[in-house]
């Protein structure tokens, strides 16, 4: 990618928890660092687990995107470094929690990470970068309305489960809304089945299905149940800093892979001078 060309900025969200969501940000966001893209992944879930996934423990944190949010300080002022060479971190922290209520009475409230994120899409960006992936909480509230009205694109992860494409219509329609009255330019990057059990047929059909429905927003890659996948979190690394040869990391690199040839020709920017 050009040095002077703005950053991609994607959403990963799906109001239905436990469904790979922090894992996928965590692990795209790790995998397209890895190919020597310059990544933010911006933990906007107050939870804050894609903040400790990538080993930032929570009593460490001082502060985070609610005092980027909230106006004290910038999102270069909290970025900090992750094992990942060219990936950095935005964290959270349980005070996001806060921003709901607190954030009731302000007006254009929705606008606020657009506004943020406005910074970094110029030729004298304070943290140059290709990417930026924001983790959404597992509800559509304020900061996942956020995030959508700051996005250029959305990835949806879907578990392999039965009842998915009900919570995916009810996201779908969420989405469209977001895009009639804050985003018209927001697009579905794609739909990414996850926790694959080949050898449950309930997790072939559900991908069928999704196909069916989706056609080609989703990807041909599925990220397959894994151990690995689900020990890395605990250690504070990406899956590929865990088990660089496991299916789990061979599943992320070709996501990250697909994601990047749907963007077309993109390569990472230039290191800055």
């Amino acid at each position: 990618m050009a040095k002077h060309e703005p950053p991609r900025v994607v959403a990963v969200a799906n109001q239905k928890g436990g469904v790979g969501k922090t894992t996928t940000a965590v692990n795209l966001s790790a995998a397209l660092a890895d190919q020597g893209f310059r990544v933010l992944l911006i933990d906007l879930d107050p939870q804050g687990n894609a903040s400790t996934a990538i080993g930032l423990e929570s009593a460490v944190r001082q502060r985070g995107m609610y005092e980027v949010l909230s106006g004290e300080c910038g999102l270069e002022d909290v970025a900090v470094l992750t094992p990942v060479p060219g990936l950095l971190l935005a964290p959270a922290t349980v005070d996001l929690a806060a921003v709901e209520v607190e954030f009731s009475g302000i007006a254009e409230r929705e606008y606020r990470l657009q506004e943020i994120l406005a910074p970094l899409r110029s030729v004298d960006s304070p943290l140059p970068l290709d990417m930026v992936i924001i983790d959404c909480p597992p509800a559509l509230g304020l900061l996942t309305v956020n995030a959508l009205t700051a996005a250029d694109s959305l990835l949806v992860p879907l578990q392999a489960e039965f009842l998915a494409l009900e919570g995916l219509s009810y996201l779908l329609r969420t989405i469209e809304q977001v895009t009639r009255r804050l985003n018209p330019g927001l697009a579905i990057e794609g739909v990414l089945v996850t926790m694959v059990d080949r050898r449950n047929n309930l997790s072939t059909a559900v991908g069928d299905d999704v196909r069916r429905y989706l056609g080609d927003l989703v990807y041909a890659t599925e990220i397959p149940r894994n151990v690995r996948i689900s020990e890395a979190p605990s250690y504070g690394l990406p899956v590929l800093l865990y088990d660089r040869r496991c299916a789990g990391t061979e599943a992320y690199a070709q996501l990250a892979a697909e994601f990047l040839a749907r963007l077309g020709t993109r390569e990472p920017a230039e290191a800055p001078s």
